[in-house]
C-alpha cells in the first residue's frame, strides 16, 4: 500500500507529493539513473532535452518492467536537468507530469546540474518503487 501525503501546512505542490510512505514488508526497487541511451548505446536527442526526457521515461519503465513494476507504483524520483534555466526546467517537467509519474503523485525532486555522466547528456531520472505483490508471486 502506498500513501501519499502532503503536508497540510506546507504549500501545495502542484503535481508531486510531500512524501510517499510504504509498510514495512513491501518490496522496493532501487534504480539506477535512466539516461536518454537508445539500445545502441547513442544519446537520443542531442541538444533536446525535452527529446531526451522522453527516451528517459521509456528507458525507466523498461527498468521497471524489468523488476515487475511500474510508473504507478514509482514512489520518488530525482530528475536532473543540465541548465541553469528555469524554463527548460519545466519543458522536462512536462513531460514527467505527461508520463503519468504525476498521476499517483510521487515525491520528487528537480536537479539544474552543470553536466551528466554521458556527453552531449542534458537528462537523468533515478527512481525509487515499490514491487507489487501481484508480480512477486
Amino acid at each position: 500500500m502506498i500513501q501519499r501525503v502532503t503536508a497540510p501546512a506546507l504549500f501545495p505542490p502542484p503535481t508531486y507529493s510531500h512524501a510517499s510512505v510504504v509498510e514495512a514488508g513491501t518490496k522496493l526497487a532501487f534504480l539506477a539513473g535512466a539516461v536518454p541511451l537508445d539500445a545502441q548505446g547513442e544519446i537520443v536527442g542531442p541538444g533536446d532535452p525535452v527529446r531526451q526526457a522522453e527516451q528517459v521515461i521509456a528507458n525507466l519503465r523498461g527498468q521497471l518492467a524489468a523488476v515487475g513494476s511500474d510508473l504507478a507504483h514509482v514512489l520518488t524520483t530525482d530528475v536532473y536537468v543540465v541548465s541553469s534555466d528555469p524554463a527548460v526546467l519545466s519543458q522536462v517537467w512536462e513531460v514527467v507530469e505527461a508520463s503519468g509519474l504525476s498521476a499517483g503523485p510521487h515525491a520528487s525532486t528537480l536537479l539544474g546540474v552543470a553536466c551528466l555522466g554521458y556527453t552531449g547528456q542534458l537528462v537523468e531520472i533515478t527512481a525509487t518503487a515499490v514491487v507489487p505483490e501481484e508480480s512477486r508471486s
